[in-house]
Parts: structure tokens; C-alpha cells; sequence
């Protein structure tokens, strides 16, 4: 489980969350603390403190703009060689199909 300290930074002025990114202890927090502050703030509200945590990320990232999920690709996922290549096809797809798959598949909702 995350700290109250990794949410506090989450949640800092951009110009504190860039400042600690080189500090980050992996590529995924680096890229993160990158992001602009309401991209963090949805992060930190939607996934952290939740014990389904791996699934919520999951489901925040589908959900977010093509803009979002192809710096994550080119910062993150494709620096990772294990990274699951159906990861990599399904957010590269149109914020249409992440968002129905995200909906219906993950989290079940009806038609």
C-alpha cells in the first residue's frame, strides 16, 4: 500500500512533483510525477487506498485521453521488455474502444 507521503506528492504543485521525479524509485513513478497535477490528483483519488489497486490503475489509465496512454507507452511500457504486448495494443487503441473495454469488460457494467 502506497504511503501518505507518495499521495501528498501526487497532489504537490507541479514544480514540486517534477523536482522529486528524478528521485522516483522507478520509471512508472518518474513518468507520473511528470504528468500535470490533474492528471495526478485523478490518479491519486481513483486508485490509491483501494485494495484492488493493480485493477484501478488499469482502468484509470484506459480511461484516460490517447495523449496520456501514449506517453505512458513511450516513457514506461516500451522502455519494459516484459511489458504484455496486449497492453500495448489495447492503449494504443481510440479512447472509444479503452473506455468500452474498461466499462464493460473490467468492470462489468451492462449494455
Amino acid at each position: 500500500m502506497p504511503s501518505g507521503a507518495e499521495k501528498q506528492l501526487l497532489l504537490a504543485p507541479d514544480a514540486v512533483a517534477r523536482a522529486a521525479a528524478p528521485m522516483a524509485p522507478d520509471r512508472e513513478a518518474r513518468w507520473m510525477l511528470r504528468q500535470p497535477r490533474d492528471v495526478r490528483k485523478s490518479f491519486a483519488e481513483e486508485v490509491f487506498d483501494h485494495e484492488d489497486m493493480e485493477r484501478r490503475q488499469e482502468i484509470w489509465m484506459l480511461q484516460q485521453p490517447r495523449e496520456i496512454r501514449e506517453s505512458f507507452l513511450e516513457h514506461v511500457a516500451s522502455k519494459d521488455p516484459d511489458t504484455p504486448r496486449e497492453m500495448i495494443w489495447m492503449l494504443r487503441q481510440s479512447d472509444e474502444v479503452c473506455q468500452s473495454y474498461a466499462r464493460f469488460v473490467l468492470l462489468g457494467e451492462p449494455d
